[in-house]
């Protein structure tokens, strides 16, 4: 099956080399014919080499820009920098670029892990979407109403802007269960307890994930999601086998 997904998005290194990387492979991608989304986070990272990279990014055509806080590499300390929030962020590249590039900021339907409650969670969402954000990309999460919840809260404070829910496939049960504790993404007892009887079989694990993710992708569109957001982790094989199982409306 061909995709002609509406764009590519990558991950930002924190560090000098990686960050090299990440410029990188966007060229690299962009070579290619794919429309690329970098991930850009501000937290420990100067304005001057904030704009650096957007030149950068904009001089070589893109349009399209992931602005996130991130976390704080390791090695500074408590010094987060000018930018601390993925707000500022945002509201720093409509300051210097105006509307030279779409603005994607994340979401977080069952909540940031650092936030204090519900109320504050969707209260920082807010502040990327007045800040200039254009539409937002969901952490991942298995648990529809969790989705369609978060974007109602959303749009009774305002928000207009399209809510993309993010889907991670799965593929292997102990990374899973390692990414939802560091990220707060909740894991559903039944799919856990499923994923502890098939043990080392991948083959089963694989099977069990392609079917679980295609019947929420499936109901995410038919209530309404605009489109599906697909965290591949460098290997779209399984992603690939979701996307045949689902009607596209």
């Amino acid at each position: 099956m061909g995709l002609n997904p509406a764009y590519v998005s990558m991950t930002f290194g924190a560090g000098g080399s990686t960050r090299a990387g990440t410029v990188d492979a966007v060229a690299l991608l962009q070579k290619l014919g794919f429309d690329v989304a970098p991930h850009l986070s501000c937290i420990g990272t100067a304005p001057a080499q904030l704009k650096e990279m957007l030149d950068n990014y904009r001089d070589q055509g893109i349009r399209r820009i992931v602005a996130l806080r991130g976390d704080l590499p390791s090695g500074m300390g408590g010094d987060a920098g000018e930018l601390r929030y993925a707000s500022d962020l945002v509201a720093f590249i409509r300051e210097n670029y105006g509307e030279q590039f779409h603005i994607e900021v994340a979401a977080y339907p069952e909540m940031h892990p650092q936030a204090t409650g519900f109320g504050d969670d969707l209260g920082h969402f807010v502040n990327k979407v007045n800040a200039g954000a254009h539409g937002a990309i969901t952490q991942y999460f298995f648990n529809p109403d969790s989705y369609f919840s978060f974007v109602e809260r959303a749009q009774a404070q305002g928000v207009t802007i399209p809510i993309t829910p993010g889907i991670m496939p799965i593929t292997n049960s102990s990374q899973l269960l390692r990414f939802s504790t560091m990220c707060g993404a909740e894991v559903p007892r039944w799919i856990r307890l499923r994923l502890a009887d098939f043990g080392d079989d991948r083959a089963s694990i694989r099977a069990f994930g392609i079917d679980v993710v295609a019947r929420l992708c499936q109901d995410l569109l038919d209530g309404g999601a605009p489109g599906i957001h697909m965290y591949t982790l460098n290997g779209a094989d399984a992603s690939m086998a979701i996307l045949p199982n689902l009607t596209w409306r």
